[in-house]
């Protein structure tokens, strides 16, 4: 409850679409009303540590993957399961899975 992102956003690479593709959900997630964060910047594994030591609950990361058929990669911060939905669906798994806590 306290984190300041609820929901980080990540393009793998910043080419090959990944960071329109990113943009795009980092919109539609500030539309839904989370407090999102987008970031380009650096390895991806430090891209999760920073969100993890500032208690962001969910990584999302987009790739060569969500590209070809929109899906990304979502990362659960206290469980670091990983799984792969839909990118059109992520603002509506992110609150469903904030009511749950």
């Amino acid at each position: 409850r306290l984190a300041p992102y609820k929901v980080a956003i990540f393009p793998l690479m910043k080419k090959d679409g990944h960071p329109e593709a990113a943009d795009k959900i980092f919109m539609d997630c500030k539309r839904a009303g989370l407090a999102a964060f987008y970031d380009e910047k650096g390895a991806i594994g430090r891209r999760y540590r920073r969100q993890d030591e500032i208690g962001t609950p969910f990584c999302i990361t987009v790739d060569n993957q969500t590209v070809t058929d929109q899906t990304v990669t979502i990362r659960d911060r206290d469980t670091l399961a990983q799984e792969r939905i839909s990118a059109d669906k992520v603002p509506a798994y992110i609150n469903d899975r904030m009511r749950v806590e």
